[in-house]
């Protein structure tokens, strides 16, 4: 510790101290209570703090000092399955300290110091290992941890290193400088982990849910925004994401959300299973719970702690995808310290550096070779919520700028129970055409083309509504009362998905493609039947189609498919040949 301060003034979180050396960001206790706090600004030798805890009843003249250290968090052993608060305070600890309120000044270690993890050794004596090399391997849950020499040890040859049951502070490794090494290592949260390389974005993350990879993708260690209103549906879509896309960990920070809506994912995450394993899938979850009754000084720090607990198991080789829900709260959160700090406010009142603090969260995305060589991804999927569902507002428009894909959640679908309630004519995804390739090469080369045919449609349709809403559907040419009926059909058939529904739920590349060819399909038959002199009437009465909204609740889909599109076409025939 080195030599303390006394408080001169407190605006809320924000506090100032004087008689204190520091550097930027050093964490620092403040007052009697020891609250914990943050060097944000230094003026001369006024020092200027963010608390991370209510600073309600505390006074000019009280005590301040620093611990010379960075707001850091743990890693190792013991992160899996541990719900925390924004600055890495396990929940459950704290409940068994004070019961369910939080009080001031208490701390508590991010990993549990006393626990003894079974450690396996995948180096020998006289090794040569540098930063971020695998040092062995640790059972936690169904995932492998593993463990790394800390990317600021500079590694050298193994002297000794032992096998058995250690804690996270046990010395598990010794190297020939004398360097001891353990389970766990501390990181700044601020600071972005190093990588060797950066991969360009050429794998989609699959996640199941078929308006997300059929005409949305994101790519492993891309960046996404789910903008929508209240009660559109970001909670569902974004715990459908976490149980089924091919991330291998879950982030999940809970950033300044309602309390009640906080308890839901609290209760609702431990309870959900695991579709790969059968267990919980809190197994393979960090949550990070930061609800907006708490200071906002934790909230804005709760992102950081939650990338970098995803970058530290991305070393590892993992894929991890980070919900963030939502970053409208941290970006209000950074508003209020920004006035406490009498900054020149920007637009709306958030501070001029909003997009930058933005982009330096979604560039710690991406699909990256390790320092031990392997390949790791971090996906971070960023729920905003505009007031009243205004895009225009800033911390959407900011959003837009640095994600590549955009998820349009609309609340009127939602009203037409239509879910998910991505709104198909607002939303993008810029990783098109990277991940091209690999749709031709592990779906079918004909997928791209289908998914080009399916937005056209579904575009012609949103130009004909405006004629249909006047004089009704029956007063257009037949091709385009065709063009309606099939745009219904991908609508309903192909983006309508039952997240409660066991089968239709999760639905794999190879269903989404079967499905999309039976409606193209339906399509060519009918545009070929108009032509040869059917009525659009005769067209739209054909049985077999009413039967492919069940092949999304169908397991083995594949026989009643095959019958389904050998009855549509013999059915054309027949109404051809009538024609």
């Amino acid at each position: 510790m080195t030599k303390g301060g006394v408080l001169k003034r407190i605006a809320g979180p924000v506090v100032t101290a004087v008689g204190i050396e520091a550097h930027m960001y050093d964490v620092v206790k403040v007052g009697k209570e020891e609250l914990m706090g943050e060097v944000i600004k230094i003026q001369g030798e006024n020092i200027i703090i963010q608390v991370y805890e209510d600073t309600s009843g505390i006074r000019p003249g009280e005590p301040v000092t620093n611990t010379g250290l960075s707001l850091a968090v743990e890693l190792g052993p013991g992160l899996l399955t541990s719900i925390y608060d924004g600055i890495q305070r396990p929940l459950s600890v704290l409940v068994d300290k004070m019961g369910d309120f939080i009080q001031r000044g208490v701390s508590a270690p991010g990993l549990d110091h006393s626990k003894k993890w079974d450690f396996r050794p995948l180096v020998k004596e006289g090794d040569q290992v540098g930063p971020g090399s695998i040092l062995g391997e640790v059972q936690e849950t169904n995932i492998v941890h593993r463990i790394l020499v800390p990317p600021n040890v500079k590694g050298g040859t193994v002297r000794s290193v032992k096998a058995g049951s250690f804690s996270v502070d046990d010395v598990i490794c010794t190297l020939d400088d004398g360097t001891t090494l353990t389970m766990m290592q501390k990181w700044p949260v601020r600071v972005p982990r190093p990588v060797l390389e950066k991969m360009n974005p050429t794998i989609p993350l699959i996640t199941g849910q078929r308006i997300l990879d059929g005409l949305f993708p994101i790519a492993k260690g891309g960046t996404a925004a789910i903008p929508g209103p209240f009660g559109s549906g970001k909670t569902v879509t974004q715990q459908q994401l976490a149980k089924w896309s091919d991330a291998e960990i879950v982030v999940y920070i809970g950033c300044g959300e309602r309390g009640n809506e906080m308890t839901e994912v609290l209760t609702e995450f431990p309870e959900l299973e695991d579709p790969k394993t059968g267990k919980p899938l809190m197994e393979r979850t960090v949550l990070i719970a930061n609800t907006s009754n708490m200071p906002v000084a934790a909230r804005e720090a709760s992102v950081y702690t939650g990338i970098t607990i995803a970058e530290y198991f991305r070393d590892m080789g993992y894929d991890v995808s980070l919900m963030a829900d939502s970053t409208s709260r941290w970006a209000e959160a950074m508003r209020e310290i920004s006035s406490r700090l009498e900054e020149m406010p920007g637009e709306e009142g958030y501070p001029a550096y909003l997009a930058a603090r933005l982009s330096e969260f979604y560039e710690r995305a991406g699909r990256v070779k390790t320092l031990s060589g392997k390949m790791g991804s971090v996906s971070v999927i960023g729920a905003v919520s505009p007031p009243g569902g205004d895009f225009s507002e800033p911390v959407t428009q900011n959003t837009l700028r640095i994600v590549k894909v955009f998820w349009a959640l609309d609340a009127k679908l939602s009203q037409r129970r239509h879910f998910p309630a991505i709104n198909w004519l607002n939303s993008y995804s810029l990783y098109l055409g990277s991940l091209q390739d690999w749709y031709d090469r592990e779906v079918s080369p004909e997928w791209n083309s289908l998914r080009s045919w399916a937005m056209e449609i579904l575009q012609k349709e949103a130009e004909l509504q405006e004629i249909v809403q006047l004089v009704g559907s029956d007063a257009l040419p037949e091709a385009e009362q065709i063009t309606i009926e099939v745009a219904r059909m991908i609508r309903e058939i192909f983006l309508q998905q039952n997240a409660y529904d066991a089968v239709d739920t999760f639905c794999d590349m190879k269903k989404q493609y079967a499905m999309m060819k039976a409606i193209r399909q339906y399509s060519d038959l009918a545009y070929a039947a108009q032509n040869a002199g059917v009525t659009p009437q005769q067209i739209l009465s054909v049985k077999s189609k009413n039967e492919l909204p069940q092949i999304k609740f169908i397991k083995d889909y594949v026989p009643a498919l095959e019958k389904i599109q050998k009855d549509m076409d013999a059915e054309f025939n027949a109404l051809r040949s009538a024609a």
